[in-house]
């Protein structure tokens, strides 16, 4: 870099800073810099309902509403900075006691594209497929798909419209134009406008409160991390699903689903994830065990993520680029331990993360390992002790979960200690399924779990005593964590606004705040601070085996090291000047 690229870059850096600095002394939002905060709990409302019944499968935004050969459930996902997959359903599924897959072949997967409406001057053909759900009990129903359809379209300009329709044009069973706005390429100026993220979303009143609100906010894309429609809460007979599985079903010789809910997830979700790109993570509900031990078949199967495109050849965990973000999306109910592929890939792909053009590193998967609610508490600490060390080397900047449907967001926290570079880790599995919202804490009295609850359905037990701070040898504080700024037992979403390669605006909406203008439950900015943390990642030789010093890493830091001095200059001319 010459000394010309590199002063301009200096002056545009603090033109930004400068910039956002005023931006955030008018409306007073906290931000990151300002904590760690005081913990803070805002009791579940009394007046809302804790849950709401699913939606039934004839409601309108659940039922068929095309002919058999024409595309149903459009879905976007990213696949690179310049293309994306494009997903939808065909033909009818069958539900019943001998179920006859349709052939995959009997439909073509296209897709027709291009800038102008009406106007295709591009088109890809892609792949088709099917699954189905087997289960070898007496009574109990099967399921076959429709015909699943995954094309990737390729060639497209960042920050541009696309139009498009989806089919088999020699049918001709095309479906109607849509419409989607490409992310821009990764960079440090340049980010997607609007990220929502959604977790533990199901199909009740509350769900479509979630989602009606998600769509009046706009979004370039969604994050959905995990649990997405709760076909498990449900005999295969279907019937009405229950809160409680296993207190309404004890007999169950399985856990069983009705597979037509994901059909009609699918439907309820297409005018948003039809022209803003998904993209999810698996959660405990999509497990759906069958015949022959098979599990996890309807999210392998309906949702296409960039595995290839990232290496890790694993629907189970994946990462792309969306702007100047790097995305990692783990997967919590594979294989996680340090030994193992999911680890070494993750390694692999932390080390060549460019921080110099993907300046945020964003994590997700479904469980969270910070967590001060009694359901689920600790009860991922295994994967959080494999993995934490990690991502906390490389400076992963915010972590979304789900899992807990309830809201809470953690002050920057590390190995349960208050660090100011540790990530903000953040639970949003509060999107409305019929589970119901959780409102008991861990630190309350009679809350605390015993050793024998939260046993987690994948990975072994880890529970531990903490081993310092005020709540030194006990399995629950008594009080809320010091590492837990701030949580509330309430319905809704999340959504990320990133301002520029150091900060970025975070909103939790609340459901019940739908109808109020400028309205929310949480909301701060987080802040990157390179300057403090860069340091611990440079350590080591440069290897993505030991995690030492990268080419990105050192760059960057010898920016801040400039920047700094000539912020010093600076200071020292104005006051000169003021002086003289």
């Amino acid at each position: 870099m010459n000394h010309l690229k590199l002063w301009l870059l200096i002056n545009t850096f603090f033109i930004t800073i400068i910039a956002t600095k005023t931006l955030l002394a008018q409306n007073q939002t906290p931000t990151t810099l300002d904590g760690p905060f005081k913990p803070v709990t805002r009791r579940f409302d009394p007046s809302l309902r804790r849950g709401s019944d699913d939606l039934p499968m004839k409601h309108p935004r659940l039922k068929k509403n095309v002919t058999s050969n024409f595309p149903e459930q459009i879905s976007l996902a990213i696949s690179s900075p310049t293309s994306m997959w494009v997903s939808w359903v065909t033909g009818e599924a069958q539900i019943g006691s001998n179920v006859i897959p349709l052939d995959p072949a009997s439909a073509a997967s296209e897709v027709w594209y291009g800038k102008e409406s009406g106007k295709y001057i591009n088109s890809r053909k892609g792949d088709s497929t099917i699954y189905t759900q087997l289960y070898p009990f007496e009574g109990l129903l099967n399921y076959t798909s429709g015909i699943i359809h995954h094309v990737r379209i390729d060639g497209l300009e960042p920050e541009t419209k696309y139009f498009y329709k989806c089919g088999d044009s020699s049918i001709p069973a095309m479906s109607e134009e849509h419409v989607f706005e490409t992310l821009p390429l990764p960079g440090p100026n340049a980010y997607p406008r609007r990220i929502a993220i959604i977790g533990d979303l199901g199909l009740t009143s509350n769900s479509s409160t979630t989602i009606d609100h998600v769509i009046a906010n706009d979004p370039s894309m969604i994050l959905m991390v995990g649990d997405l429609t709760y076909a498990n809460q449900y005999l295969t007979t279907g019937g009405k699903g229950a809160p409680c599985y296993s207190c309404a079903f004890p007999d169950a010789p399985i856990r069983e689903t009705y597979q037509p809910r994901w059909d009609g997830w699918g439907r309820f979700m297409e005018p948003l994830i039809s022209s803003s790109p998904m993209m999810v993570i698996e959660g405990n509900h999509e497990i759906e065990p069958q015949v022959s031990g098979i599990t996890f078949k309807s999210y392998l199967t309906r949702y296409a993520v960039p595995s290839e495109e990232s290496g890790s050849n694993s629907n189970f965990y994946y990462s792309f680029d969306a702007g100047g973000i790097h995305f990692v999306m783990l997967g919590a109910y594979v294989d996680y331990n340090s030994t193992g592929a999911q680890y070494s890939w993750l390694k692999k792909d932390l080390y060549q993360v460019d921080r110099a053009k993907t300046p945020w590193l964003v994590a997700a998967w479904h469980p969270p390992w910070y967590n001060s609610y009694s359901s689920h508490y600790q009860e991922f600490e295994c994967m959080r002790q494999e993995m934490e060390a990690l991502l906390y080397q490389y400076r992963v900047d915010i972590v979304f979960s789900g899992h807990v449907h309830a809201y809470e967001r953690m002050n920057r926290v590390f190995n349960y200690t208050l660090d100011p570079c540790g990530p903000v880790y953040i639970t949003v599995g509060d999107g409305g399924n019929i589970e119901k919202v959780e409102v008991d804490h861990a630190d309350e009295p009679g809350n605390c779990p015993s050793a024998g609850d939260n046993i987690p359905e994948f990975g072994g037990v880890c529970h531990i005593n903490f081993s310092s701070g005020p709540a030194k040898g006990k399995f629950c504080w008594d009080k809320q964590p010091e590492w837990s700024a701030f949580r509330e037992s309430s319905f809704g979403h999340g959504i990320l606004e990133v301002v520029n390669s150091t900060y970025a605006l975070w909103t939790w909406h609340r459901n019940q705040d739908i109808y109020k203008d400028d309205s929310h439950g949480d909301q701060i900015y987080v802040v990157r601070q390179p300057e403090l943390c860069i340091a611990s990642t440079l350590e080591g030789s440069g290897s993505p085996g030991d995690g030492g010093v990268t080419n990105e890493a050192a760059d960057l830091l010898a920016r801040w090291t400039l920047f700094a001095a000539w912020i010093e200059m600076l200071t020292i001319t104005v006051i000169w000047t003021s002086v003289y």
